[in-house]
């Protein structure tokens, strides 16, 4: 059996951010961000460009000098030695290059990286076979990563990241070059990581598939935390209007009941 760092929905908080704070030279790009990732939850940014999505992204990841605290397991995160935090984070880039023509396959095995010379590293095999599997790339194991279109390139880092078998996972836009079949895959393997007590963070430009698949949505606008709270709270005609400066409507499912985004048209 693949070893896992079990967690409940609720069972702690995996990452708290208190006052955030990010500048690019002198101009700020985020400012006061409070936020807490749970374990057992999907939780989707959400925002116009610019608003700052991936910034926090990126320092939750530790990549950008910050302001503020950001506590991982309740120790800072600059605090963590760079394997010790790829064994509790993994991270999935809008941009995924490679300089030489590995195979799927060996690129997927990469994500296993942090736990050569432990005892995890008897779950290679499992863990490698199972995230190819979610991320539907088995089909084309041994294929060349340039011989792949764009969505299958992101499919394979998309199944790299699972592979790392990390307690916390984030997503900078992982729906973005696929068609409608593989992004509610991507959010059924979210779904099912949540379930096994990870912590998912997924920056999502489509406010749809933010509020279909989410446990909580946090609105990032200008650099501030607009809101975040449950889909059916936070998703809300007048914020959203104003966030997105122009005007939106939040309608109720026919079956789910989740909100459905629309934006107004003439």
């Amino acid at each position: 059996m693949i070893r896992r760092r079990t967690r409940t929905p609720g069972d702690g908080v995996a990452m708290t951010v208190r006052g955030l704070g990010v500048r690019r030279g002198a101009r700020p790009i985020l400012s006061g961000v409070d936020l807490d990732i749970r374990p057992g939850e999907i939780l989707a940014l959400v925002g116009p460009n610019g608003a700052g999505k991936s910034t926090l992204l990126g320092a939750l990841c530790g990549d950008l000098p910050a302001e503020g605290s950001i506590d991982l397991d309740g120790r800072p995160l600059d605090a963590w030695r760079p394997v010790e935090l790829a064994m509790r984070r993994a991270i999935l880039s809008q941009r995924n290059t490679l300089a030489f023509a590995f195979t799927v396959e060996e690129i997927v095995r990469m994500g296993r990286a942090p736990w050569a010379g432990t005892s995890h590293a008897e779950d290679d095999d499992r863990a490698v076979a199972r995230a190819m599997e979610d991320a539907d790339v088995a089909r084309f194991a041994g294929r060349r990563h340039p011989e792949l279109s764009g969505g299958e390139q992101a499919r394979v880092a998309l199944a790299r990241v699972l592979a790392q078998s990390a307690p916390i996972v984030l997503l900078d836009e992982p729906t973005a070059a696929l068609d409608v079949r593989h992004q509610e895959l991507v959010f059924a393997v979210a779904r099912r990581q949540a379930a096994e007590g990870r912590a998912i963070v997924a920056v999502v430009h489509d406010l749809a598939l933010a509020a279909a698949h989410a446990d909580r949505i946090a609105v990032l606008s200008a650099g501030t935390l607009a809101a975040c709270g449950p889909p059916g709270e936070v998703l809300a005609g007048e914020l959203l209007s104003e966030v997105y400066e122009h005007p939106i409507e939040v309608l109720p499912h026919p079956r789910t009941g989740r909100p459905m985004v629309l934006p107004v048209r003439d």
